[in-house]
């Protein structure tokens, strides 16, 4: 009996640190394929950033209309790695801060604060919202969504 309340107490202690080892180790597979977008973006490299992404993923950014209305609208994936990939003289760069990073077994939703520079010059803030799913021991985006703005920014 002494020895059962011993593996008990020590378990008490021991599967915290197990799991939140765990938890840690998902967090930074998480950021890690998010990384690979924007490092992707700052490189024009279409392959690291086709890597983030699961095949079919959907990106949707929500805008303003020049009245004021709200409106969600859809980019093809391969459209814009496309766009990104296509030489251009100054650097793509979107500079993130993970803000939020939930996860439920093979499901991570994750919240970014964003400002995106064209080289040096300030062009919009906004959040990210990334859905992934975990493919075999990968992290892949399904879904993104964003917000857009030039005022505001932190």
């Amino acid at each position: 009996m002494k020895q059962l309340r011993i593996a008990f107490i020590l378990a008490l202690f021991i599967l915290p640190h197990v799991t939140y080892g765990q938890k840690a180790h998902e967090e930074e597979s998480i950021k890690k394929a998010i990384n690979a977008l924007f490092d992707g973006m700052r490189r024009s490299d279409s392959t690291l950033m086709r890597s983030a992404f699961n095949q079919g993923a959907i990106l949707q950014t929500i805008v303003k209309t020049k009245v004021g209305a709200t409106e969600v609208r859809s980019t093809d994936l391969n459209l814009f790695v496309q766009s990104i990939a296509k030489p251009h003289p100054l650097v793509y760069d979107e500079r993130i801060v993970f803000t939020k990073i939930l996860i439920d077994g093979e499901l991570a939703s994750v919240w970014t604060d964003y400002q995106f520079y064209i080289g040096d010059k300030f062009s919009h803030c906004g959040v990210n919202s990334f859905q992934l799913v975990k493919y075999g021991n990968d992290w892949k985006i399904v879904y993104l969504i964003d917000t857009r703005r030039k005022d505001h920014c932190n």
